[in-house]
C-alpha cells in the first residue's frame, strides 16, 4: 500500500509507484503504434485509408466514463469495507484485552493474561494469511503455545480455531469462578464481533464483482481506445498519437485501478497493508498489557508501506 505526504503538484506528475502507469506502458505503446498507422493512412503513406467520424466516439466516451465511474465506485466500496473491517478488528482486540485485565473478580495470573493477549495478537496474522492464501506457520509458531499451534495448523479456517480457543479461555476462567456471568456476556459480545470481521473479510474474498460486467467494460475500453485514433486523425492530424495515448491512459488507468482495489487483500501497491496492520493490532494489545513494542515490525519508508 502506498501512503505519501501531500506532494508538490509537479512531483505528483512524476509519481511512478502506485500510479498503475508501469503496467499500462505496453498497452499504451500499442495504442501509440495504432495512432501512427492512423496518421500514415490519413496522409496516404499507406494504401488503405480508414476515416471515422468523431461523433460516435463522443457519445461512446460519455457512456464509457459513466460505466467506469460505477465500476470504480463498486471496487472502492469493497476496498473501504475491508479497511473498516480491519479497523473493527483492532477495536474488538483492544476491548477483549481491556476486559481480560479489568473484568475478572481478582486479577488473573500474569502468565494467564499474557497467554490470552499473545493468542489474541496472533489472530490478525492468521486472518491475513487466510485471506492471501499463504502459509501462516512462520508467523504463528512464535506466537501460539505449541499445542494450540498444532491445533490451529490442522484446522481449515485458522482464525476461527484461534477464536474458539479464546472462547474456551473465557469459559475456563468462568468455571473457575474468576469471571462472573455478566463479564462472560461482555466477552462473548466482542468475540461475536471478531466473528463478524472474519465473516465480512471472507465474504469480500469469495464474492468478486460479476465477471460478465467486468469483461464487458474491459472489451469496450480497448475497442474504444484502439479505434479512437481513426476518429481523431481528420481533426488533429499529426497530434493524433499524443491525444490518443492520453485518452487511452485515462480510461485504461481507471479500469486498472478498479481491478486492483477490487481485491483489497492482495499484494498490489494500492491494496491494504495487511502485514503492517496485523503487527499494529498485535502491538496495540501488547501495549495494554505493558509489553514492549514488537522488534523489527514492518514500517513505511519514503511514502511506501510494506504490504
Amino acid at each position: 500500500m502506498i501512503i505519501r505526504p501531500n506532494l508538490h503538484w509537479f512531483r505528483m506528475l512524476l509519481a511512478w509507484r502506485g500510479s498503475v502507469l508501469p503496467r499500462l506502458i505496453p498497452r499504451l505503446s500499442l495504442i501509440f503504434l495504432i495512432s501512427v498507422v492512423a496518421v500514415a493512412a490519413h496522409d496516404h503513406i499507406l494504401k488503405v485509408t480508414v476515416r471515422l467520424s468523431p461523433t460516435p466516439f463522443s457519445l461512446l466516451g460519455i457512456a464509457l466514463a459513466v460505466f467506469l465511474g460505477f465500476r470504480n465506485n463498486a471496487s472502492y466500496d469493497r476496498w473501504w469495507e475491508a479497511r473498516k473491517l480491519w479497523g473493527h478488528l483492532l477495536n474488538e482486540a483492544r476491548s477483549l484485552t481491556r476486559q481480560a485485565l479489568t473484568l475478572p473478580r481478582e486479577p488473573l495470573a500474569p502468565a494467564e493474561l499474557r497467554e490470552f493477549v499473545q493468542v489474541l495478537g496472533a489472530l490478525p496474522h492468521a486472518l491475513r494469511h487466510q485471506l492471501r492464501k499463504s502459509d501462516p506457520a512462520e508467523d504463528l509458531v512464535s506466537r501460539l503455545p505449541a499445542p494450540l499451534f498444532e491445533r490451529v495448523m490442522a484446522a481449515r479456517y485458522r482464525p476461527s480455531a484461534i477464536m474458539l480457543w479464546l472462547g474456551e479461555w473465557v469459559q475456563r476462567n468462568a468455571r473457575a469462578g474468576a469471571i462472573d456471568p455478566m463479564a462472560v456476556v461482555a466477552f462473548d459480545r466482542n468475540l461475536n464481533g471478531l466473528s463478524d470481521v472474519i465473516g465480512g473479510c471472507e465474504r469480500i474474498v469469495s464474492t468478486p464483482l460479476p465477471f460478465a460486467y467486468s469483461v464487458m467494460i474491459h472489451r469496450t475500453v480497448y475497442f474504444f481506445c484502439a479505434s479512437l485514433p481513426f476518429g481523431l486523425v481528420d481533426s488533429i492530424g499529426i497530434f493524433t498519437p499524443l491525444f490518443s495515448v492520453f485518452v487511452a491512459y485515462t480510461f485504461m488507468a481507471h479500469e486498472a485501478i478498479a481491478s486492483q482495489i477490487e481485491e483489497p487483500f492482495g499484494f498490489d501497491d494500492n491494496d491494504l497493508a495487511l502485514t503492517v496492520m496485523s503487527s499494529f493490532i498485535e502491538d496495540a494489545v501488547r501495549d495494554l498489557l505493558g509489553e514492549p513494542s514488537l522488534p523489527n515490525a514492518p514500517s513505511g519508508h519514503n511514502g511506501i508501506v510494506l504490504t
